[in-house]
């Protein structure tokens, strides 16, 4: 009985993962969101499809957890090819990205995550493999060398990235369609949740779903985390219905806030407003102040506390608004705090 239970408990967390997988939609008619890049993306795919040949390469970008790997998956479902899964830092050097694209067969998907951060030899015989379906691979080194060029099938890349900036512009010129990912509204969020619920069995109220959504910081990766450990919560303290006293009781347990704030967020903002008065700041005595590091804070943290309006970069350094004072609870400095937007007199820590 025992082995029984033991084979009974591994098959329930497979369905579970199994359950939590196929939360990600199969096709654009169930991407919710993102109108204008559906509409787009519809048009691209179904006019390659009428054709018969493999549509434009794309690049996504946008922050993370707004769908882009899930966009990329939907790609190769609507055009009913294979697709293939690496990302940029994988890719160290060009013989590795030519044993992926030798191995693609006709209209497969190559996705490439964080296609920014590839390799510099690689990123250039990406090139021939985007715009001629070549590549040329070099045998041999010194002047023995020997460049042997290989035939690609027909493909299309899909490129995320979360850094469109760092994009080079001979890369970004090949994509033939781009876009970008904008942050949901919370009437989005909600339908990504019951969504989500419907999937895993969750029964979830609307309140609920409301509840959980506005604090999802308009990203759908948040929003479906916060559904389990919401429901976790119920099933184990409440009555297993995700409702709102579910989720405030919830989220409280778990650090998250009505904004959405977790502890390292309110943690660099507490810093900010209690240890130093508002700021001016820089980034790595901030960093310090809370026990993270300067990437950590400035990759991971500040750019939801700056698309919140709770925290401003300036010359000077990193400074509170007067909404993360309110945020915290205390009376903001008031026009005296304008001096600290002004240009800085001198260098000082990294702003």
């Amino acid at each position: 009985m025992a082995a029984d239970g033991v084979v009974s408990a591994y098959a329930d967390d497979d369905a579970e993962r199994d359950a939590e997988a196929s939360v990600r939609p199969q096709r654009l008619a169930e991407f919710v969101g993102q109108h204008r890049v559906r509409e787009q993306l519809e048009l691209l795919l179904h006019s390659a499809l009428r054709r018969g040949t493999a549509p434009d390469h794309i690049l996504l970008s946008g922050s993370p957890g707004l769908g882009k790997t899930t966009l990329a998956m939907i790609v190769a479902a609507e055009l009913g090819g294979g697709l293939r899964i690496t990302s940029g830092p994988a890719i160290e050097r060009s013989g590795d990205l030519a044993a992926v694209l030798t191995s693609l067969d006709r209209g497969d998907v190559l996705f490439i995550d964080e296609i920014h951060r590839i390799a510099k030899p690689a990123e250039e015989l990406l090139y021939s493999a985007m715009e001629d379906f070549r590549v040329d691979v070099i045998v041999g080194k010194g002047p023995g060398a020997t460049a042997i060029p290989l035939d690609l099938e027909p493909f299309t890349l899909v490129g995320a990235t979360t850094r469109a900036g760092l994009l080079t512009g001979p890369m970004r010129d090949r994509f033939g369609f781009v876009a970008h990912l904008d942050f949901y509204d919370p009437p989005e969020l909600e339908q990504v949740i019951r969504r989500a619920a419907g999937i895993l069995g969750v029964e979830t109220t609307e309140d609920g779903a409301a509840e959980i959504a506005g604090r999802s910081r308009g990203t759908p990766r948040i929003a479906n985390r916060l559904l389990r450990r919401v429901r976790d919560f119920a099933e184990v303290r409440g009555d297993g219905v995700v409702h709102r006293a579910a989720a405030q009781a919830a989220l409280r347990v778990y650090d998250v806030d009505t904004s959405g704030l977790d502890r390292l967020d309110t943690a660099v903002l507490r810093a900010l407003v209690d240890t130093f008065g508002g700021g001016p700041v820089g980034l790595s005595t901030l960093a310090v102040a809370v026990g993270e590091q300067p990437d950590t804070v400035e990759e991971v943290c500040e750019p939801f506390l700056v698309r919140a309006g709770l925290l401003a970069r300036t010359p000077r350094g990193r400074v509170a608004t007067a909404a993360g004072w309110r945020h915290l609870g205390r009376t903001p400095p008031g026009p005296a705090q304008d001096a600290l937007f002004a240009e800085p007199d001198k260098p000082g820590d990294r702003p």
